[in-house]
């Protein structure tokens, strides 16, 4: 069968066609306008959408060379995200699919990012994980360790109470002075500073939950007492600082995800989210999963950032099931 993926979640709008799980194009185009305003601005980014998702659909389909008469379904993102923005794909959506008379299905974006492990590029060395399987999945709006049973029954077991790891990222970036997005900015900065050079603390919620504003704050209040002892203090210790509150946050990830495993006795993690393209958390996950005999899925770049791939693969597992949705649909922008 032949899926049409639309996602518009956030500040990308993305189509992909996916033929059963293998990808035939994964169109992704960005919004650029954000960057002078430290962060995206929902108004913007819903007009960029209206801008973009009809060219971008014509674009994938022409890269995946078939004609939109030979799609089966098309797959939306109904949330989480920014509404207005959401409400672009799911008009454009319920739309184009009542033109063509296909059903349509809703997808939600954090299951999406998770089932995007089951995706087939065509490229050697890929592995899928088996039910069930736990999943760490962190972006700058969520983040959520989530036991998978099936490609319909997901169980979340811990979650954060407040900020996100990857809005942590983006703030302490923001403190320091760094272009948005931070995260990356961060991870880039970390490769060449001591992670150990300057201790915060590590919040430490009961159960599996997480809580990141009282990293923020005190990273905040570290850099503003230092700097009235010396105002060239984030300049001469940028590399160090961003080592040291990277691997704060990856230490707080990991150890609820060794206490998940322990506690479910489910030895396979995957990784999924913006977040995962972090090079440390990466590289942290691998260490500890070699140390404790676990199986670990870390996604491949391209699949990280909100796309329509991940969109098209949780389509096809619902059209496998008759999950469909009718026209009188609507986004949520926070999770159910």
């Amino acid at each position: 069968m032949y899926i049409l993926g639309i996602e518009s979640s956030c500040d990308d709008t993305s189509a992909a066609v996916l033929q059963d799980t293998r990808i035939l194009s994964n169109v992704i185009a960005s919004q650029d306008v954000h960057q002078k305003f430290g962060g995206v601005v929902p108004e913007l980014a819903s007009r960029a959408h209206q801008q973009n998702i009809i060219p971008v659909v014509e674009v994938a389909l022409h890269k995946a060379k078939i004609e939109k008469k030979q799609l089966d379904a098309v797959a939306f993102t109904r949330g989480p995200g920014l509404l207005g923005s959401l409400l672009v794909g799911t008009s454009f959506a319920k739309s184009f699919a009542l033109g063509l008379g296909i059903p349509i299905i809703e997808v939600d974006h954090l299951q999406a990012h998770i089932l995007m492990h089951f995706i087939d590029d065509g490229t050697e060395g890929g592995h899928h994980p088996e039910f069930p399987f736990l999943c760490l999945t962190v972006s700058g709006g969520h983040t959520q360790i989530v036991q998978v049973n099936s490609a319909s029954e997901m169980v979340v077991l811990g979650k954060t109470i407040d900020d996100a790891a990857g809005e942590a990222f983006d703030k302490a970036a923001k403190i320091m002075g760094l272009p948005y997005p931070g995260g990356p900015e961060i991870d880039k900065l970390a490769k060449s500073g001591n992670p150990l050079a300057f201790s915060f603390p590590a919040s430490s919620m009961k159960g599996l939950d997480y809580s990141f504003s009282g990293l923020k704050t005190s990273f905040l209040y570290f850099l503003r007492d230092r700097l009235k002892e010396d105002d060239q203090f984030i300049e001469k210790h940028k590399a160090d600082l961003a080592a040291s509150v990277q691997h704060t946050i990856i230490k707080m990830l990991l150890n609820k995800v060794k206490r998940a495993i322990t506690e479910t006795g489910i030895r396979q993690i995957a990784l999924a989210g913006g977040v995962s393209a972090n090079s440390g958390l990466r590289l942290a996950l691998l260490k500890m999963a070699a140390e404790n005999g676990w199986e670990t899925f870390i996604p491949k770049f391209q699949y990280t950032t909100d796309n329509a791939a991940m969109i098209g693969i949780a389509g096809y597992f619902k059209y496998l099931e008759g999950d469909f949705a009718g026209q009188d649909v609507v986004p949520y922008s926070k999770s159910r």
